[in-house]
C-alpha cells in the first residue's frame, strides 16, 4: 500500500520559507510546489510520459500568481490528457504554437514589417503616404507615424 500524501493548504503555503537548497512540497496526484533557495515558488506537474514512460516535470506557473486551487485544476486537466494517452506538455506546446502562428502572420503584421523594411529605400513623403493609406483604410486602430 503506497504512502498517503497530505494535501497542501493555503495556510501552509503562506508560511513556506526558502532553505539553503531547493526542496519540493507534494500535494499529491503529481502536483508539486518547488521552493527555490532564492525564495521563488514554482508549481510543477510530475508525470510519466505516455510512450517512453520517462518522468517529466511540466511547469504550471508561480505561486501566488497561480493559486493552489487553480494549480490543482491544471493538474486534473493534465491527468485527463494522460488517461487518453496524450502528453500534456506536448499538447500545451502544440496549442501555444498554433496560437502564435495564427497571430504571427496577419496581414497587418506583414504590412508593418514590409513598411519598416522599405521606408528607408523610398522618399519620406512617399513612405508617409503609403503608411497613411494603410492605416486609414486597412488598420484604423494603428496610429500614424
Amino acid at each position: 500500500m503506497p504512502a498517503q500524501t497530505l494535501r497542501l493548504s493555503d495556510r501552509q503555503l503562506k508560511g513556506v520559507k526558502p532553505a539553503s537548497k531547493d526542496y519540493v512540497l507534494t500535494d499529491g496526484d503529481g502536483l508539486q510546489l518547488r521552493v527555490r533557495s532564492n525564495g521563488s515558488l514554482l508549481w510543477n506537474f510530475n508525470y510519466r510520459e505516455p510512450v517512453t514512460k520517462n518522468r517529466i516535470n511540466m511547469g504550471l506557473g508561480t505561486y501566488p500568481e497561480l493559486s493552489l486551487a487553480n494549480a490543482r485544476k491544471m493538474a486534473v486537466e493534465a491527468r485527463e490528457l494522460l488517461a487518453q494517452g496524450i502528453d500534456p506538455k506536448v499538447q500545451r506546446d502544440t496549442l501555444s504554437e498554433a496560437k502564435r502562428a495564427e497571430t504571427e502572420h496577419t496581414f497587418e503584421n506583414v504590412a508593418t514589417a514590409w513598411f519598416e523594411l522599405k521606408k528607408d529605400s523610398v522618399t519620406p513623403a512617399y513612405a508617409e503616404d503609403i503608411w497613411r493609406s494603410l492605416t486609414l483604410h486597412l488598420f484604423p486602430d494603428l496610429k500614424t507615424t
